[in-house]
């Protein structure tokens, strides 16, 4: 029921579903201009090197974005279905709606959208976000206060200290083991491209080896989640459990693509270490520097008047003199 104007009881204004986490667009702006500027120094590379500088930069890029937003995303586990629902308390209506639960490693999303959205002369559509921290109690609270749904409710029942299935614990430290993992793997990425460009590409590869194995870690730390005894969420005649999702399966394909680029770095800098390091730009200067030969040279008489040039005599020679 609505008092005027689409506007809830206990909500001042109406509330909107979430559309972009204002985190993610930062950080994917943030790459986007780092990408950006490094792309306009290949106009200055010449030759094959520059396709091959236009993947290194894409890629390094792509696997920094992703460590780093994989902190803030929210679908590392989720569980989705459509049941009917009583829709508020102290209320017997019954709606049809889509339900779903998302769980990052700082906090759930609880979603709830109708079937059709607008049922009883409302827009139901809606997505709440409760942190895995000790302010869960107060935000359980304040969710009450507003009178949000009874699916709402029920599934964040389930994340507080008081609930008997314990959830918060499990999922409040994996989420903390995994974001740790995950920011040294960051530190690894950041030393990994540092080592790059230096005449060290044998321990570039090792560090993206290592970027590969913090990343796998945090993937494990996350996984113990599922290790615990499940607790089933029954609403209505339905119920459904949480099942790994993007964000998981992401950063289980950047670490194997981490592997990768360690492996054949490793590989190629002990079969051919003389054309990973020019593939790379490392030490080819000094390398040419030393193999460049000067030809014919030829003096002008004007600026050498009245001055003797002895011929050059060679060591042995000298010697035997």
């Amino acid at each position: 029921m609505t008092f005027y104007n689409d506007i809830y009881p206990f909500y001042p204004l109406q509330r909107t579903s979430f559309i972009f986490s204002g985190r993610l667009l930062t950080i994917i702006l943030v790459f986007l201009v780092l990408a950006v500027s490094l792309l306009l120094i290949l106009p200055g590379i010449r030759g094959k090197s520059r396709l091959f500088w236009m993947f290194r930069i894409i890629i390094s890029l792509f696997i920094g974005a992703v460590i780093v937003a994989l902190n803030f995303t929210s679908d590392w586990a989720e569980a989705r279905m459509t049941t009917n629902a009583t829709y508020k308390s102290f209320s017997n209506a019954v709606i049809n709606a889509e339900i779903g639960l998302h769980v990052g490693l700082y906090g759930i999303n609880v979603t709830l959208k109708g079937n059709p959205v607008v049922q009883f002369n409302e827009t139901i559509d809606y997505n709440e976000i409760f942190s895995l921290h000790d302010t869960i109690e107060e935000e359980y609270e304040e969710a009450l206060e507003k009178g949000l749904p009874n699916p709402i409710l029920y599934i964040a029942e389930k994340f507080t200290l008081s609930s008997p299935c314990g959830l918060i614990f499990q999922y409040r430290y994996s989420g903390r083991y995994a974001s740790a993992t995950l920011w040294t793997a960051f530190c690894c990425w950041i030393l990994a491209n540092i080592l790059f460009s230096m005449p060290v590409i044998l321990y570039a590869g090792y560090m993206m080896m290592a970027t590969a194995a913090f990343i796998f870690f945090s993937m494990a730390s996350f996984s113990t989640i599922m290790n615990v005894p499940q607790c089933v969420f029954s609403i209505g005649t339905d119920s459904f459990e949480t099942q790994y999702s993007h964000s998981f399966w992401l950063a289980l394909a950047t670490g194997i693509l981490c592997t990768v680029i360690g492996i054949l770095v490793v590989m190629f800098n002990f079969m051919i270490p003389e054309k990973i390091r020019e593939a790379f730009s490392v030490g080819v200067d000094s390398y040419e520097d030393e193999e460049v030969s000067y030809g014919e040279g030829y003096l002008n008489s004007i600026f050498l008047d009245g001055v003797t040039i002895s011929p050059l005599t060679s060591k042995n020679s000298t010697e035997h003199i």
